[in-house]
């Protein structure tokens, strides 16, 4: 087994939200606190794209503090109702692309709330059309993989369950 990854440190290179959190550019902000920023994207899916970020600059959700990333998700859902009647949107992704791999481009944790109408030509499709459905063996040994490790006080460190 392996042991669990330690959190990264704090990234040397030029983070552009850490400039829009300190005031050195344009940014529309929509909420903000001693602990978080959420403020619109310049390149959203649909009218009302919210991004919900820390002020502390971490890279991927493995680095958040369970303190900072329960308040983030409190702020998303305190937005989401009103990101929806401002935008006149019914429905809502809530993305967090975490790490490169998954399609991550700036290096500063973040939650999307996109506002979504039926046929705005956005689809974030699951299942995923390549993906190929496991057999039960599979998945039973995926979640024993997973249920152990949780168990396992070596690759639980500071997990609470």
């Amino acid at each position: 087994m392996h042991a669990p990854t330690a959190p990264r440190a704090p990234s040397s290179g030029h983070c552009i939200f850490c400039d829009l959190i300190r005031g050195a550019g344009e940014v529309s902000i929509c909420y903000e606190d001693s602990v978080a920023i959420a403020f619109l994207d310049i390149q959203p899916v649909n009218p009302g794209h919210v991004l919900v970020v820390p002020r502390e600059h971490y890279e991927v959700l493995q680095d958040i503090p369970k303190d900072v990333g329960a308040h983030l998700y409190m702020v998303a859902a305190k937005l989401i109702p009103r990101v929806q009647t401002a935008a006149g949107a019914t429905d809502m992704n809530i993305v967090v692309n975490s790490g490169a791999a998954a399609g991550q481009n700036v290096m500063h944790y973040h939650i999307h709330l996109i506002p979504r109408r039926e046929g705005d030509g956005f689809d974030v499709p699951l299942p995923f059309p390549g993906s190929q459905m496991p057999n039960r063996q599979q998945l039973d040994g995926m979640a024993a993989r997973i249920g152990s490790m949780l168990r396992d006080p070596l690759t639980n460190s500071g997990m609470q369950g």
